[in-house]
This record gives C-alpha cells, structure tokens and sequence, in this order.
C-alpha cells in the first residue's frame, strides 16, 4: 500500500530518508537542518515522505512562501508605467505561494523517489494529496489562502515533463526560465594553468587583465568563528548584492552562512576577499557529491569593477573545481554572459504553476512568469574557440 507523510520538522523525519537521496546534499537532513535553523522569514519548510508499505521510496521539500510587494521588488521606480505593472503583479502574486523545490537555489532540489519501487505518476499522485492537505491545513492553521503553486527547476531531458497528465489535471502551466549555467571541466585539465592555456589568445588576455586589477585582493576560507563574529559584515555585502535583483522573493538571514558552515563542515566553503586587511567580498560554494554548486555571494559595490572582484570570484570558483578534482560546477542562473565567458554553457529549464483563482487564466500567469523572470537577451561568449 502507497501512502505518504507530511513532517514539519528535519528532526522529524526517518531514518531512511538520508539513504535515498544519498546523491543530492541539498535533500540531505546536514543541509536541511542548517536551512531551518537561518530559513528567511517569509520561507518555511514542509517535508513529504512517500511509502510503500513501510518503505520510504519517495520525498520532497515543499517551501511555503510569503510573498509581500516590498519583498519582491527591491528598488523603487519612478516609472509610472513600472508602478502599474508592479501593483498588478503585486495583485496576483503576493500572499502564500507553495514552492517543491528549493526558492533560494538553482535546480531541481524538490523530488526525488525510487523509480524501482514507485512509478513517477504514482509518486506525483501522492505529491498531488500532500499539497491539496497543505493549502487546507495553511487556511485553517493561518487564515492565509495559498494563491500559487510552484513546481521547480527542471532540464529539458527531465522525465517529470511525460507526466501530461499531471499537469493538465491539476492546471500546471509550463514555463521557460533563465537558463542554469554550467561548467564542465575537460578531461585534460589537469590545473589551472591547463583550463587557462585552453582560452584563445581574447579570453586568455582578459584572464590575465582581470588578474592584474585584482592583484591587490587576498583570498581567505573562513572558519565558523570568523562568520559568527563577523555575520554583520557578510550579510551587509550579501545585502548589497541581493537589494540590487530587480526581483527578489527572500531576504536571507544573518547566520545562515554560519549555520550551513556548522552543519555542512567541509562541504560548505565560504571564501573572503581582503583589501589591505578589510573583507570587502565573499562567495561560497557547496560541495555537492562530484560537483561544485555555487552559492550565493557579495562584495563592496565600490571596489567591484575597480578591481573585476566578480569575474575574479568566476575565475577563482573554476579553479576550486579543477583543482580538487571536480568535473562540473554550477553556476547557476543570471550573468550568463559573463558566465559563459570563464567556460559556462547554458542549460535549459522550466518550472510547472498554477495560480489557484480559477480567473487568473494561463495567459496572465505567462505574464507574470515573464516579468518576474524576463529572459533577458544575451550574447554567448566562447572562450575556448
């Protein structure tokens, strides 16, 4: 007999959960209890486990977010027009929305069952009863009536999309977003130098110029000591990157790098970056398995161009993964360009919404996924041709 669990706690949840997802550090219980102990806010956390019998053979992450105008759109406009369509946005998306997935990372992070033991529409059936408890129990529990559903991030090859029927039952709209970019290290890069000498004569020279302006910079891995005394300073650059998104639907906390450091130790890698002794930057990474995620970063906005600390942190974030052994980071979405400029390719994704008053009609949600997340046009760079 299939059947399924909701749980509201990481310490809640079975044993057996940390064996299936064996593969995905950002299912694991060490991430999730990191999560849920520096969560933003507006973002709390449900987890799902499907059984057979008394087997766990599927779970996911289901976030529910609050979602308010002032929150989402960080900078003001003048604009009259922009006003409009953010009050109109405002309108149709602010409130409760459920998320089975991950809001604060790229990729698919959500889902995951044995496909040996249950079959992706009975899995998804389930899914289905857990997220129709989920909105009664949230209007019942906080008066608040969840408006959108979100199931995110999917590549093209991803199986989820043979589930037509699915998505036609429960009115899922399926959306294109900002490409995932990643980077794939190549079997004869050995080091760095390797992956250097590999860019033609225009990347390697801007390689070396980007170097040059950043020849004053000193990186240094931070310890949790250092990000519990300093989690001031480290939010404050996070913040001045974060505040600059023309969209945003979260704010982060300020120990959540320390508290993903405690529980995630050596596969959390938060880097500083020094300007005559003053921390003026950071980024992080999580290890995932055999491969590098990129995580979330900041730097003093004043210095960054002056001293190219983006494209340096791009630069130092592709050494990190060749150098330790891995064959693929994560580059994740936004500045593609400048992504596909140090070697990162564009991946495809989509993600599945229903918004659940029956009068916001797919084609208005299309408008609303287009302005949240405007597939920008860009120029793909080519390094290494």
């Amino acid at each position: 007999m299939i059947h399924h669990k909701i749980y509201r706690n990481v310490n809640e949840l079975p044993k057996a959960w940390d064996v299936l997802c064996i593969h995905d550090i950002f299912l694991k219980t060490t991430f999730l209890k990191g999560l849920e102990a520096s969560i933003p806010s507006n973002i709390s956390s449900y987890y799902i486990g499907v059984f057979k019998d008394e087997n766990l053979v599927g779970i996911a992450i289901v976030q529910r977010v609050q979602m308010y105008a002032d929150d989402i759109f960080r900078k003001s406009s003048n604009n009259t027009l922009k006003q409009l369509g953010k009050q109109l946005v405002s309108k149709i998306v602010k409130g409760n929305a459920l998320v089975v997935g991950n809001l604060m990372h790229t990729g698919q992070h959500g889902i995951l069952f044995n496909e040996n033991e249950i079959s992706q529409n009975d899995y998804l059936s389930h899914l289905e009863k857990a997220l129709d408890y989920l909105i009664v129990e949230i209007k019942s529990k906080f008066n608040k009536k969840v408006r959108i559903i979100v199931l995110k991030d999917y590549f093209e090859n991803d199986n989820i999309h043979e589930s037509i029927a699915f998505f036609k039952t429960n009115n899922l709209y399926k959306a294109q977003v900002q490409p995932n970019m990643i980077f794939n290290v190549a079997e004869s890069w050995k080091n760095t130098d390797d992956y250097i000498s590999a860019f033609n004569k225009k990347y390697r020279r801007r390689y070396n110029t980007a170097r040059k302006k950043g020849s004053d910079l000193k990186y240094k891995e931070l310890d949790e000591d250092y990000l519990s005394t300093n989690s001031n300073a480290i939010f404050s650059l996070y913040e001045t990157v974060s505040d600059n998104a023309r969209v945003n639907s979260f704010k982060l906390q300020k120990d959540h790098f320390y508290e993903l450091k405690v529980h995630l130790k050596d596969n959390f890698k938060v880097f500083g970056v020094f300007l005559k002794e003053e921390l003026v930057g950071f980024y992080t990474l999580i290890l995932n398995n055999k491969i590098v995620e990129t995580y979330f970063l900041g730097y003093n906005k004043a210095l960054q161009y002056q001293h190219q600390m983006y494209l340096n942190m791009l630069f130092n974030m592709a050494s990190f993964g060749i150098e330790n052994g891995f064959k693929t980071i994560v580059y994740a979405r936004t500045a593609m360009e400048i992504k596909s400029s140090i070697g990162a390719k564009p991946h495809t994704m989509y993600i599945y919404l229903n918004h659940t008053n029956n009068f916001v009609a797919n084609t208005v949600l299309k408008c609303i996924v287009k302005y949240m997340n405007p597939m920008r046009k860009w120029e793909e760079r080519h390094p290494f041709s």
